[in-house]
């Protein structure tokens, strides 16, 4: 029994998982009446949320109502209203009884009368289609081609005649759903005539195979009008070979080369590991006994080495000492010197200190007595009136200290010159000596 291919079950999931994602995930949905879709006494002139191709609104099986995949707005009554469409959307707008449509462009809004208008809103954004085609190579073996076509709409004049856009869910599933199919038929077609080398080697001739019918397709290349739409890209992701047995057997051819290489490589490798082992284990040798050599050299040359520093180093200190002691005795003397010098100067000092007192001293005396020499010559100078002026006016003074009389006495000075002044006071003292033995009695 053939094993299973776990490769392209992981590269199925993916591209399924993919899927979802570029889809979206939507509910299940079922088609009602617009009527029916609005909530119960809803007014007549509400707005309604129609899908894109209009006929109704879309609803869940659980009643709730759900996102269209465009967005298309109505507002107004009965037959005056207006539809507002996003600036994203393609849409076109038709009345009865005329030939050409109203409006047909990128995000035009318009009035709209239900009774006699219709329009059709389609995606503008750029589509992406996954493509899975099993496709059976010119060796008759089965391959997987995976890859995706990127299309938008080129000219949606042309685009809404010719293509189906009234899927109320997904308006471009059926154009989605044709291109796919031609773009696996042609995938097909190119795989056939390709090699199993050729298709896993090179994925060009299948690229340049499918942008070209899809180009002539929808573009209408070299054949008319087309589509409307354009190609946007055309790429080819993945090419997985279904049976895993044929798989392994292309991988095997490729996996002995890989280990015989990496055994010659090894042995080499453990060759020259040997080889540079044994060179390394005698030069480590070598190195060993040159180190130990050298260490001896070393050590014989330190051990020298902190001989000599230490016999220099005994004799640098005892020539520092003896440096030291002979620097010691002349600055000790030298101090000495200075001591008695200075010794000398403060006695000097001191001399002349003694000196400039006693001169000092003696000038103060002789000052003193020439004071005294000029006071005593002008108290002899002094003349009798001056004499006279000076008692008179000592006499208050001299009364104030007298103590009080008991008895009085007269005593009349006359002017009979010094002499009488002179018996007068002698009169006054014997007076004041009178009066005072008897008050000390």
């Amino acid at each position: 029994m053939e094993s299973r291919n776990d490769y392209l079950e992981q590269v199925m999931v993916q591209q399924a998982q993919l899927e979802n994602d570029l889809r979206g995930n939507r509910a299940k949905m079922r088609h009602v009446p617009a009527q029916q879709a609005l909530a119960p006494g809803a007014p007549a002139d509400a707005t309604v949320e129609r899908r894109a191709g209009g006929g109704g609104a879309m609803a869940l099986e659980g009643g709730d109502l759900s996102g269209p995949a465009v967005e298309v707005r109505e507002f107004g009554f009965w037959r005056w209203k207006t539809v507002v469409v996003p600036p994203n959307a393609h849409v076109v707008h038709t009345r009865r009884g005329e030939a050409e449509p109203l409006h047909c462009g990128l995000g035009i809004s318009f009035s709209y009368n239900p009774a006699t208008d219709a329009y059709l809103v389609a995606p503008a954004a750029m589509q992406t289609i996954l493509i899975n085609a099993r496709s059976i190579c010119k060796e008759r073996q089965g391959i997987l081609v995976q890859g995706y076509v990127q299309w938008i709409i080129e000219d949606f004049r042309t685009a809404y005649r010719k293509l189906d856009f009234t899927d109320t869910v997904d308006p471009m599933r059926v154009v989605n759903l044709q291109l796919r199919e031609q773009a696996e038929a042609a995938i097909k077609d190119k795989v056939a005539t390709m090699g199993v080398d050729e298709v896993l080697a090179d994925k060009q001739p299948i690229i340049r195979e499918l942008t070209a019918r899809l180009r002539h397709v929808a573009e209408g290349e070299g054949s008319g009008e087309g589509l409307g739409l354009r190609i946007v890209t055309v790429q080819i992701k993945e090419a997985v070979i279904s049976s895993s047995s044929l798989w392994e057997t292309l991988q095997r051819p490729f996996r002995a080369e890989r280990s015989r290489i990496a055994r010659l490589a090894e042995l080499e490798s453990e060759s020259i590991v040997s080889k540079r082992e044994s060179e390394e284990a005698k030069t480590r040798a070598a190195q060993a006994i040159e180190t130990e050599s050298e260490i001896a050299r070393r050590r014989a040359a330190a051990e020298a080495t902190v001989f000599d520093r230490e016999q220099s180093e005994k004799a640098r200190r005892a020539k520092v000492e003896a440096e030291t002691v002979a620097a010691t005795m002349a600055f000790e003397q030298e101090r000495a010197q200075k001591l008695a010098e200075l010794a000398r100067a403060e006695l000097e000092r001191e001399l002349a200190l003694e000196g400039l007192r006693r001169q000092s001293e003696r000038a103060a005396e002789e000052q003193a007595i020439a004071l005294e020499a000029a006071r005593r010559k002008v108290a002899n100078e002094v003349s009798p009136g001056a004499l006279q002026e000076k008692l008179v006016l000592s006499l208050p003074s001299i009364v104030e200290k007298m103590p009080a009389p008991k008895e009085l006495k007269t005593i009349s000075i006359g002017q009979d010159g010094l002499s009488g002044l002179v018996g007068t006071l002698e009169h006054i003292v014997r007076a004041l000596r009178e009066n005072k033995g008897p008050t000390e009695r």
